[in-house]
């Protein structure tokens, strides 16, 4: 079989049910090409390879789980390049870099369904005005619709682990916010955040001449801005 390690984040699921409630969620929208990121030992897997129609590959770091993956299932398809979805129970401890990642290919992911840590998936779908709306808010609420779907007991997975864990879909914005260009809506929204505690005049004041920082809006801090404002302000820059 396989050993779980640590080192890895490794926590799989045990739970049939949540298995086929993800698995459900993902066919709710429809896709032919599928990428599920951390198969670990194959629970998602073996319900993903039985949804008839699609091409499916599976992207795995570790060669233990990988041999025992190819020996369980062999018809594994191979890498694909056009647009696909995106599923899987995300190693909590590369959470954020998986959904940069997503960023990086936004122009071809139709939808993702993924299991977060809770605390992630609450930042990942928080409004302005919360004390956990940042970075990866706006970020990816300027690309993606964020649907909080539901939470998963720890007891669903081998070994339980120690935070709370929760599922939620990205859907490709139909018209994503306007912005000056990525580069510097990325900038602006790092920065801002950065240092969240105080005025936007305050944090953000090398990337803007001093008479824009005059403006009302200055005066707000980060978490009070939405996304539409962060875009909007991104061409006022210098």
């Amino acid at each position: 079989m396989y050993t779980l390690k640590k080192s890895l984040g490794q926590h799989f699921l045990k739970d049939e049910n949540i298995c086929k409630k993800i698995v459900a969620a993902i066919q709710q929208y429809p896709h032919q090409k599928l990428l599920e990121i951390g198969p670990g030992g194959g629970a998602l897997t073996k319900y993903l390879l039985e949804i008839p129609g699609i091409d499916f590959k599976a992207v795995e770091l570790d060669q233990e789980k990988i041999d025992y993956l190819q020996a369980a299932h062999p018809n594994m398809e191979k890498p694909f390049s056009e647009k696909f979805s995106v599923a899987g129970n995300f190693p909590y401890n590369i959470s954020s870099q998986i959904l940069f990642r997503i960023l990086d290919w936004k122009e071809n992911v139709e939808q993702v369904v993924g299991m977060f840590q809770k605390e992630v998936a609450q930042r990942v779908a928080a409004k302005e005005g919360s004390k956990i709306y940042g970075v990866i808010s706006v970020l990816v609420q300027a690309f993606f619709k964020v649907e909080y779907l539901f939470e998963v007991n720890e007891k669903s997975f081998t070994p339980p682990p120690k935070v709370k864990s929760a599922v939620i879909r990205l859907l490709p914005l139909e018209k994503e916010i306007d912005m000056n260009d990525e580069q510097s809506f990325f900038r602006l929204v790092k920065t801002a955040f950065n240092q969240r505690r105080k005025t936007l005049r305050n944090a953000v004041k090398g990337l803007f001449e001093p008479e824009i920082l005059k403006q009302e809006i200055f005066n707000k801090r980060a978490e009070q801005l939405s996304v539409q404002q962060f875009g909007e302000l991104s061409f006022k820059m210098k």
